[in-house]
């Protein structure tokens, strides 16, 4: 269930930089461009310690993913039409689950990291675009090309781009989370499948070839 979500995930970590380093989140192109050199350089720093604890895995998704994830909206559009049906603080509750859930997600993939090179697409003109798709070429020594497009959209208050998706193999993460999860949520309820993501997300990191 989690074979694609693991591989696409890695390359979804590549929109990622350093909280020191301020990305251009006015521009998707340049927020993808600057923030996949950084991220790769911060992986490779960190690769000793994360070997002695890969739970440090989640930190660096932390704090390097989830400044340019849009994750309220993801996790609204899970949710879906039974979002009028949910009170505040259960939405509050499955965005919390939701997030450490996405986060658990990609730490573990993160263990399967090796030194890709990325090629990001050339800058278009956005117009009055409120949403773009940024194509990116994972490259891979010995292995074919991986094409990755990631889906930003733009905050209408703030003018800043953030991603809320991403399409890997052909497969979007956001639309495999809203069948999964939403159909669960409208036959079991929200909090049962908020519960579920807790449980979930309690289980620690692992790097490859090791099991928790």
């Amino acid at each position: 269930m989690f074979k694609w979500v693991n591989r696409c995930a890695v390359w979804l970590l590549l929109l990622v930089s350093a909280q020191s380093f301020a990305i251009n989140s006015q521009d998707p192109y340049l927020l993808v461009k600057e923030a996949a050199g950084k991220t790769f350089t911060r992986l490779e720093q960190d690769a000793p310690q994360v070997k002695q604890n890969p739970n440090h895995l989640r930190t660096i998704i932390r704090e390097e993913l989830l400044p340019y994830v849009d994750n309220k909206f993801a996790a609204y559009k899970v949710i879906g039409k039974e979002l009028k049906n949910t009170t505040p603080s259960q939405r509050d509750r499955f965005v919390s689950a939701f997030t450490d859930y996405i986060v658990a997600t990609y730490a573990d993939a993160l263990g399967k990291y090796d030194k890709q090179t990325i090629k990001v697409e050339q800058s278009q003109p956005l117009d009055t675009k409120k949403e773009v798709s940024v194509k990116v070429t994972v490259i891979d020594p010995g292995k074919p090309e991986i094409n990755v497009v990631f889906q930003l959209r733009k905050n209408s208050k703030t003018g800043e781009w953030k991603v809320f998706d991403m399409v890997a193999e052909g497969v979007s993460l956001l639309s495999s989370k809203q069948s999964e999860l939403g159909g669960s949520i409208r036959q079991k309820g929200i909090d049962s499948v908020s519960n579920m993501l807790e449980q979930h997300n309690l289980k620690p990191a692992t790097l490859p070839g090791k099991q928790s």
